[in-house]
């Protein structure tokens, strides 16, 4: 029986161009030049994730993991190729993304909530939960820009596990709030790997995702050099970082 194909992220040909200025050159420089470094981030990136699957994303630092996650997540948009996801997607990399500072942690609520996805209903039944979590409660009525970085961190976390994500797209450099925001945030995670959720997670951690994930995506250089189920990638990826003591 053949295994039913049920897409929740689809990448075709995906690719990620960086142009790099060293220095500002002339107008004159540079029509006589006509030429300005590139860095290709990512290269003829082709991908599926199935609803409900938890893939991890290992790879050697510059090797395009943060990029290909933002790609995804739509923070930023790829430069050559196709991007197509199904379903309300979270991601919990730029956390404060979506704030306008000018207006208040209530009226945030709301306007990140519907970036998100969200319908005024539905962050109105969470409100109240929204500002439980992040903490916030005698700061709701205040502007955003008055906020600690903290806050608004934990603000925005607040609001993004609150929105009932389909897919969600997570980075281990996640540091969220003091350390017992931290501890409840990581048992937030925790639930959602447990769940149908479908999660992209980019870590160095191999065991971390060797536990979580049924498939790991193993990058380098802004190219799939290799993608199959957790254990065997990792032990070749454990392999190659043996040459590199």
């Amino acid at each position: 029986m053949r295994k039913k194909y049920n897409p929740s992220i689809i990448l075709k040909h995906v690719g990620k161009k960086y142009v790099i200025h060293h220095e500002k050159p002339t107008l004159v420089e540079k029509f006589i030049n006509g030429k300005d470094e590139t860095f290709l981030a990512l290269d003829d990136i082709n991908l599926v994730i199935n609803k409900g699957e938890k893939v991890g994303i290992i790879g050697p630092n510059g090797s395009g993991k943060t990029t290909l996650l933002k790609i995804i997540a739509g923070i930023t948009m790829p430069t050559g190729g196709n991007v197509e996801t199904f379903g309300r997607i979270v991601s919990l990399i730029d956390l404060q993304a979506g704030f306008h500072p000018e207006l208040t942690g209530y009226q945030n609520i709301f306007l990140n909530g519907m970036i998100l996805g969200m319908h005024k209903y539905e962050i109105e039944q969470k409100f109240d939960d929204i500002i439980k979590f992040a903490d916030i409660h005698q700061f709701i009525d205040a502007p955003v820009f008055t906020y600690s970085s903290g806050m608004m961190l934990r603000l925005g976390f607040s609001i993004a596990v609150h929105s009932n994500p389909d897919v969600l797209i997570l980075d281990e450099n996640l540091s969220v709030g003091d350390e017992n925001f931290q501890v409840k945030s990581q048992k937030t995670i925790e639930r959602f790997f447990q769940k149908g959720k479908t999660i992209v997670v980019a870590s160095h951690w191999l065991d971390y995702l060797k536990h979580n994930c049924s498939r790991i995506i193993w990058l380098d250089s802004g190219r799939v050099k290799m993608t199959d189920n957790a254990n065997k990638v990792t032990i070749f990826y454990k392999r190659f970082l043996k040459k590199f003591p």
